[in-house]
């Protein structure tokens, strides 16, 4: 029973986690014409002219590089073409090229429909103008969602812009051999979560796998301490700045986690989240802190199948009511609004039978759309499925529930900062806070 490394090295992930991929931009225009080459080759399928009722081909911008996920939404494109007749044109670009240079794309010349995020990351872009309203589409799709989609679904305009396909929960994941041979038992109060931690470096492991070189990976330690200590609501006021940086509840967050850092990968800052589950599937680490796109790492059956995963513990207050399962899906550029096969091609998204054709390529994902195929899950997805199903709470994860440009600019580098010494400046985090909120 082996680990394919070589899996790890072309970075298989979706475009669901490199959702987690942050923008280096600090809003519409503000990416350097440098990007504008790199995603030149995305060109829309019909333009501001052109005869919705005519169209029969779309083009579709995927940020979904890496093999799973390009493959997932290959099967969903040859699905529509082979039920419609429309052509896709997919144009596939490296997931955080895609990320990072958003702004530039779709201020030139975009795709019709593109991967992306839902919640705070959709809404910056409608509010700007540059996407497309889906009303209409929406009117086909409305019943395959549940009213916690459609509100994520939803531009600040009160219209509709996205199409959810999937979410993932974010938790502990383990191999479960190795909790069986050690005795090990699931944790469900912090202390128990350091006791056990303390139990596994005495074994030899590194209790807490833990990789943090592309800087996105340690905010969901973050949300979740700061849900379990401050509840679901201090966290969305915190990331809209309603509730300042400067106070205790905030400075209580990082003298928590400090609890955690003596357990957690030391190399993280060097490492990438495909290196730390390397890691785990050689049973180095006892668990690993992230979302359920990590079992796409592991092509060996038999390792996939020892995988299990467990809901980060209480602290506080709200327990374990408060999950980390973003959700991905597609929206239509302003271009593609004249285009009615891409307005074909999203209502498809947000069927059971499109979902269906991404989720048996790519089965670390739950299907958004009521009346998808759940017979083929595994324990674990089903585990995954009824987490996201039970709370009572979801958040995005912070870098798709605050402005960008705190999370790229202020977030990241204050993290990496406290994870290398365990120190935090929140007077001058809040400083930064005010002064980019203002500034919107």
């Amino acid at each position: 029973m082996s680990f394919n490394e070589d899996q790890s090295a072309r970075g298989i992930i979706r475009s669901a986690f490199d959702r987690r991929t942050l923008l280096k931009t600090l809003g519409v225009g503000a990416v350097s014409a440098a990007g504008i080459p790199l995603l030149a080759a995305c060109t829309g399928g019909s333009g501001p002219g052109g005869s919705a009722a005519a169209s029969t081909s779309l083009t579709f911008g995927s940020g979904s590089s890496d093999d799973v996920p390009k493959a997932a939404y290959k099967a969903v494109t040859d699905a529509f073409t082979a039920k419609t007749k429309n052509v896709v044109t997919t144009n596939v670009v490296p997931h955080n090229d895609f990320q990072n240079k958003i702004s530039t794309y779709l201020q030139g010349s975009p795709d019709d429909s593109f991967t992306w995020f839902a919640g705070y990351r959709m809404q910056y872009y409608a509010g700007k103008g540059l996407l497309a309203p889906i009303d209409d589409v929406w009117e086909t799709i409305g019943a395959n969602y549940s009213d916690a989609m459609k509100k994520a679904s939803t531009g600040p305009d009160g219209k509709m812009y996205f199409v959810p396909n999937y979410n993932y929960p974010w938790g502990f994941f383990y191999r479960k051999s190795v909790w069986q041979e050690k005795g090990y038992e699931v944790p469900t109060t912090f202390d128990a979560l350091t006791t056990l931690c303390a139990k596994m470096k005495a074994d030899g492991l590194v209790p807490i796998e833990f990789a943090d070189k592309d800087g996105w990976p340690a905010m969901g330690t973050f949300d979740y301490i700061n849900m379990r200590l401050n509840g679901y609501q201090f966290h969305m006021d915190l990331t809209a700045h309603k509730e300042t940086w400067d106070q205790k509840k905030v400075s209580d967050v990082f003298d928590t986690w400090k609890a955690l850092l003596p357990y957690q990968n030391p190399a993280a800052l060097g490492m990438t989240w495909q290196d730390a589950a390397i890691n785990m599937g050689k049973k180095k680490s006892g668990m690993y802190l992230l979302g359920s796109f990590v079992t796409q790492q592991y092509t060996d059956k038999a390792i996939l199948d020892d995988i299990d995963f467990f809901p980060f513990p209480e602290i506080a207050v709200e327990g374990q009511d408060a999950v980390e399962a973003p959700i991905d899906g597609l929206l239509l550029s302003k271009k593609g609004g004249n285009n009615q096969a891409a307005k074909d091609f999203m209502s498809f998204m947000g069927t059971p039978e499109g979902q269906d054709a991404y989720a048996k390529v790519d089965p670390s994902n739950i299907a958004t759309a009521k009346g998808a195929d759940t017979s083929a899950f595994s324990p674990l997805t089903k585990k995954c499925a009824d987490t996201i199903a039970n709370a009572k709470s979801i958040s995005q994860f912070f870098d798709r529930d605050a402005l960008p440009a705190m999370a790229n600019n202020v977030m990241i580098p204050a993290l990496q900062a406290f994870i290398k010494d365990g120190t935090v400046d929140v007077k001058n985090m809040e400083s930064q806070a005010k002064a980019l909120y203002a500034a919107q």
